[in-house]
């Protein structure tokens, strides 16, 4: 067995529903201390359920020779189980069948972490005297609301004036074999709630009542039929998905004096947060409707351009696994989002995605060394 697979067992045997971190990250600091890094421990939210977060670097060589500082960040937390019946073996007892490693967060994302960990402990021990500097970035905040977490330390790092040049945010971003799929950026995320108001009444006496459903049915199916924008080279054209429709109040004989629509923008690099919320509105106000629209903005597009990130992580694919590796935007969102507002390059880079979030979520054990190796020479490419 080797030291990552080890670790990647001893992750998955501690229990760390979000926001709980389960004592994970306290296996890392305790590696990290031992190879020179500076750790903190930095808690916010709630006291009776905070958010832990580590921010931990080993300042090399310095910065007047150009050299960088690489952050590799990810999330101790994991998704709930579901229902327990429903696992072949239990979800937090790290298990081996037919050559995959089962278990809560095996894919999602604690097999990269344990992957990036020892990479660097491999590294440090073979480059004392290292250029530029190495990072961790750690939350128990990615799978839940994501406001106490990745975003509160960057706002703590900027106020430190630490200089990040390249982040590899560990997410499972394989598809077929580690290694044929690593995410340069993300689409932007904005949700809204929409209340369209109408007027109850009894379902037999329509003329004393106004039904919000009817009245929003024509300006729902025409933002359905809006093409927002083109997309470009990089991203795909913006999608507008309502996710929740709700109206009445029980009774099949009232008319609701309310229509409540969920709804969410999955935006490129064409539209604006502003530009999409006008254009929303000014359907809504062209079909006489009564609204308000409680607005979320989840996060904003980012997009990482071929550089010495991507040329370093790309190459190090391709020595390890011979793969040429496909730059993609697709996907839902990740802390990198948080990450690319202080750092200029930022990707995503992690296993096979297929079983995330599922019942009986799984890693493939020869896929975890490979994983590991690309990491480590990734460091090698751009701080050695």
């Amino acid at each position: 067995m080797t030291a990552t697979l080890r670790l990647t067992e001893a992750l998955i045997a501690r229990s760390s529903v979000t926001p709980h971190d389960g004592a994970c990250q306290a296996l890392f600091i305790e590696r990290l201390q031992a190879l020179g890094f500076e750790c903190h421990t930095l808690t916010f939210g709630p006291t009776d359920a905070p958010v832990t977060n580590l921010w931990a670097i080993k300042r090399g060589q310095g910065h007047a020779n150009g050299a960088p500082t690489l952050v590799f960040a990810g999330h101790t937390d994991v998704v709930p189980t579901g229902p327990l019946d429903q696992w072949t073996s239990p979800p937090f007892v790290p298990t081996h069948r037919d050559g995959m490693l089962y278990g809560r967060g095996a894919a999602d994302m604690k097999t990269s972490l344990a992957a990036m960990l020892v990479a660097t402990e491999e590294f440090v021990a073979s480059h004392a005297q290292h250029q530029g500097s190495i990072a961790f970035l750690l939350t128990s905040d990615e799978e839940g609301p994501s406001v106490d977490g990745t975003v509160k330390v960057c706002e703590w790092l900027t106020q430190r004036g630490e200089r990040l040049d390249c982040c590899i945010v560990g997410e499972p971003t394989s598809v077929k074999s580690v290694g044929d799929m690593i995410k340069n950026g993300r689409r932007g995320s904005l949700s809204g709630k929409l209340r369209v108001k109408g007027v109850q009444g009894h379902i037999a006496y329509p003329h004393l009542a106004q039904n919000p459903i009817h009245l929003a049915a024509p300006a729902l199916a025409e933002l359905a039929s809006i093409t927002w924008d083109q997309g470009n080279d990089h991203f795909p054209p913006t999608s507008w998905q309502m996710s929740n429709i709700h109206a009445g109040t029980g009774a099949n004989n009232v008319i609701p004096g309310e229509l409540v629509v969920d709804f969410n923008f999955r935006f490129s690099t064409e539209s604006t947060p502003d530009g999409l919320k006008e254009r929303l509105q000014a359907v809504l106000a062209k079909h006489g409707l009564s609204f308000e629209i409680d607005w979320t903005l989840g996060g904003r597009p980012f997009l990482t351009r071929s550089g010495s990130l991507i040329e370093a992580i790309a190459g190090a694919i391709k020595d390890v696994t011979g793969l040429t590796t496909e730059l993609s935007t697709t996907g839902g969102t990740s802390d990198g989002r948080f990450i690319a507002q202080i750092c200029p390059q930022v990707v995503e880079f992690g296993p096979v995605n297929a079983s995330i979030h599922k019942i009986d979520e799984h890693v493939a054990v020869s896929a975890i060394e490979p994983l590991k190796n690309i990491y480590r020479q990734t460091l090698e490419r751009l701080l050695s």
